[in-house]
């Protein structure tokens, strides 16, 4: 029997939560926020749409998100994910601690590579245009405990 689960996953709204970005995380059974979020508002409306997990980014400042965690370890779908905003600021070896899958925002430039057996998942930047980067968003389906990353261009 096959297995899997979808999981949305979206870094730096900056306060803008597109259209284009709900109609893409309809269906997911979890979606994970990598931080510079905007005001809490926004969260919820990720909520509505299934269950949430959200790390803080720099950005993040205000008094409501002292409560975010800057780093999540998670289980989902069989995988080991961590998540932080900036990979720059990662203080753990994700191949030693058994870490599959390791998802950060903060840059605005979209990454999806495998390095040492370690999946490393940036999904973009969903919020406001920076420079040219793109405006994006990730679906990560794990079927039958393998990571399956499809790029999402919001515009």
């Amino acid at each position: 029997m096959t297995t899997s689960l979808r999981i949305g996953v979206i870094a730096d709204t900056h306060g803008l939560l597109r259209p284009e970005a709900l109609a893409a995380l309809q269906g997911c059974e979890r979606i994970l926020h990598l931080g510079d979020i905007g005001p809490a508002a926004l969260l919820d409306q990720l909520r509505a749409l299934a269950p949430l997990e959200v790390v803080r980014g720099n950005n993040d400042t205000d008094d409501w998100a002292a409560a975010l965690a800057e780093t999540l370890q998670l289980e989902l779908g069989g995988l080991r994910l961590y998540l932080i905003h900036d990979l720059k600021q990662l203080a753990v070896d994700p191949a030693a601690e058994g870490i599959d899958v390791v998802l950060a925002g903060h840059s605005h430039k979209p990454l999806n590579e495998v390095r040492n057996g370690v999946l490393y998942l940036n999904p973009g930047s969903a919020g406001p245009r920076r420079f040219k980067l793109p405006i994006a968003l990730a679906i990560l389906d794990i079927v039958d405990g393998q990571p399956r990353v499809e790029m999402v261009s919001l515009v």
